[in-house]
């Protein structure tokens, strides 16, 4: 009795590990593929931090299938996925095992980043403005990724010390009101702009509007320069090194402030104080669209042979640039905004170039380090508006799911989530 016992007891504890090996071969992770198999790239992004909103760990994969994702299953997780539309598989533990020891060889130019924090964001707005009329905003609230607005007030006040991840998008930082002036200085939008913002430099006590956004940009550098992650689009960008470098220097005609300019202006800039670009020309002559050279010109540009090429990094020796430019697409279409495209010439040679036009010597997408953060760049006003115009209609991203454009904002949301890496000598990228 006590033997047919024992071997009933030995095939209970046999059938109890055959069930418990198959649960584990099944519902153990979720993998979220970032190719072109994917129903809808953006969404994937927002399901990427709701899961880091319950403290589950992401891993983001860096080449593999476009930049795949991959956690811990939870049903959840996956009722969320079905909802959002986002395609998915549910794989075992030993096929997520496999998938990250093909990723670790040193053969392929693949690697894991964990995504362990929720990143904390602010986007710099004007209180004014239009939701859809910045490709961030739109970008976060389609992807269901919430942010906080802010503008200089807050700025002021000190509390970007609060966020991981701070956004700019098209703001004159240089108190030439975007340079509308000749084109749109009688319309009600035009005047409404500029008087609430002299009514708020004065508030705050500026005498003008630029000492106030000069104030703004010292601002963000020293949150940059502390820790922080800064994206900029469209004009902010280059308006926003114009300011810092032009620190002490009346560059504005009087149109702008009722004085003329410094005569000596241009040979009064300072170029070590600013982000990404040196040795660019003023312009102040409000009759001219751009405020200086860095902007490479509109004139030409045809939308169907616009293009830009990101560039292929070492997934395991520069794991930062990888992830800004992860993508199922490694050719994107161009955008045109106030900012285009920066002047390669013009960018300092300690700044990292992700995507370019070569034959135009014109890069569009950069990054760097200030201190102990980094700002990332990118010309253009919206990756699915090809010539965006003031008054335009708003984007629907309903209609673009699969933006490869749009892409490049949601890797720089996810960014500041990833364990910190060191910050290392950037290798040149693989062309």
């Amino acid at each position: 009795m006590h033997f047919y016992l024992l071997k009933i007891m030995r095939l209970v504890v046999t059938v109890l590990l055959l069930i418990a090996l198959q649960a584990a071969a099944f519902s153990a992770q979720i993998f979220v593929p970032m190719d072109q198999s994917q129903r809808n790239h953006l969404k994937a992004y927002g399901i990427a931090y709701h899961v880091l909103t319950h403290d589950i760990e992401v891993s983001w994969l860096l080449n593999y299938r476009g930049g795949s994702f991959m956690f811990d299953h939870h049903p959840e997780f996956e009722q969320e996925l079905v909802v959002r539309g986002v395609s998915y598989q549910v794989i075992a533990d030993v096929q997520a095992a496999g998938i990250l020891r093909d990723i670790a060889s040193p053969e392929v130019n693949q690697e894991e980043i964990r995504l362990h924090k929720v990143p904390r964001i602010a986007v710099y707005t004007p209180p004014n403005s239009l939701p859809w009329d910045d490709a961030v905003t739109l970008a976060l609230t389609y992807a269901e990724i919430p942010y906080d607005a802010i503008y200089d007030e807050d700025v002021l006040t000190g509390v970007l010390p609060m966020y991981d991840w701070l956004h700019l998008h098209h703001e004159d930082f240089t108190g030439q009101f975007g340079k509308f002036w000749l084109a749109f200085r009688h319309t009600d939008w035009y005047q409404e702009d500029v008087r609430l913002a002299e009514e708020t430099a004065r508030r705050l006590g500026f005498s003008q509007v630029s000492d106030l956004k000069l104030a703004v940009a010292k601002a963000i550098r020293e949150f940059v320069a502390g820790g922080g992650y800064m994206f900029a689009m469209c004009s902010a960008p280059e308006s926003i090194d114009i300011a810092l470098a032009a620190e002490g220097v009346d560059i504005l005609h009087e149109v702008y402030n009722g004085t003329p300019p410094d005569p000596d202006a241009q040979e009064s800039l300072d170029f070590s104080r600013t982000f990404a670009f040196e040795n660019f020309t003023i312009v102040p002559d409000p009759t001219i669209y751009e405020k200086s050279n860095i902007d490479v010109p509109k004139t030409g540009r045809n939308e169907a042979t616009d293009f830009f090429t990101l560039f292929e990094f070492s997934a395991k020796w520069d794991p930062v640039p990888t992830m800004l430019t992860q993508n199922h697409e490694r050719v994107v279409r161009g955008f045109m905004g106030q900012t285009t495209a920066f002047r390669r010439q013009l960018i300092k040679p300690t700044v990292t170039i992700l995507g370019e036009n070569r034959s135009k010597e014109e890069a569009r997408y950069i990054h760097g380090s200030l201190g102990n953060g980094t700002f990332t760049f990118l010309g253009g006003h919206d990756p699915e508006d090809y010539r965006h115009h003031v008054g335009d209609p708003p984007t629907d991203l309903d209609l673009f799911p699969n933006s490869p454009g749009y892409r490049l904002i949601l890797n720089n949301v996810l960014f500041p989530a990833a364990r910190q890496q060191p910050l290392k000598t950037m290798s040149v990228p693989q062309y």
